[in-house]
């Protein structure tokens, strides 16, 4: 499938932007998955290109954050992995729908979590975990948001900050930095069973994806020297953006 060059130049500058907003505050997808289903993409391959293109954000901005040293080694194993079994058994998941049922459940979705990112309350920093085993927390968490990554995907970075600041204590720079652990896994794996199933569309991704990496840089660097609340002010413009724009959407039909 191919697009217009105004479109894909659409597309990229929606790519960088998101890669911003998701290296610091997640939720980039709130940005691209609805720009590629606007784009005219079938919902099946609007979700494998998206993860083909925010493959690479997920992972120049999983760099970054190691490279500044926020990235603890010992909680490696405890993320990735159960992020990555998750992400194939919800992308999985999408190759047994129906294009005519999976498109208006992509569109309730894109609604639901973008209503919650733009209506949640702050998040306290460094809230002190209470009891049970860190351990199986990061695993649990990595393997449910990895599950319901690989299945749809905006909000997920968002979900895993929540998840890593309320369960074990994490600053939001801290939290930022862990979630692209699971969410650079559950990229790569939802991207792999997508390509296997022929739901990339290359041509598209690959730009996309040089923009987003490009983005997830910037993202990323602004996070460590304390970029949150202006990222989160973002954040709450595009979701009600998009709430409106998806709502006139589903009322259109």
């Amino acid at each position: 499938m191919d697009l217009d060059f105004l479109s894909l130049c659409g597309l990229c500058a929606a790519a960088f932007v998101a890669g911003v907003v998701d290296a610091i505050a997640g939720g980039g997808g709130l940005l691209t998955l609805p720009a590629l289903l606007l784009a005219g993409l079938p919902a099946p391959l609007a979700l494998g290109t998206n993860k083909g293109q925010a493959v690479f954000g997920s992972g120049t901005a999983l760099l970054t954050f190691a490279r500044s040293g926020k990235i603890d080694p010992a909680r490696l194993k405890w993320l990735f992995a159960p992020g990555f079994v998750g992400s194939l058994l919800g992308a999985a998941a999408v190759t047994w729908l129906a294009p005519a049922v999976l498109r208006p459940v992509v569109l309730v979705l894109l609604v639901a979590v973008a209503a919650f990112l733009a209506l949640r309350p702050p998040l306290q920093v460094a809230r002190a975990p209470v009891g049970g085993n860190p351990a199986l927390r990061m695993v649990l968490l990595a393997l449910v948001v990895g599950a319901y990554d690989g299945f749809f995907g905006p909000g997920t970075g968002t979900f895993l900050i929540i998840g890593l600041v309320t369960l074990l204590g994490d600053d939001l720079t801290r939290g930022s930095a862990h979630a692209k652990v699971v969410n650079f896994a559950s990229n790569l794996a939802a991207m792999l069973l997508f390509f296997e199933r022929g739901a990339v569309v290359w041509s598209i991704a690959l730009p996309m994806a040089v923009l987003q990496a490009a983005g997830g840089v910037v993202g990323a660097r602004m996070a460590v020297r304390g970029g949150d609340v202006l990222v989160r002010r973002v954040v709450l413009v595009v979701v009600v953006a998009l709430c409106a724009r998806l709502g006139w959407d589903l009322l259109r039909g």
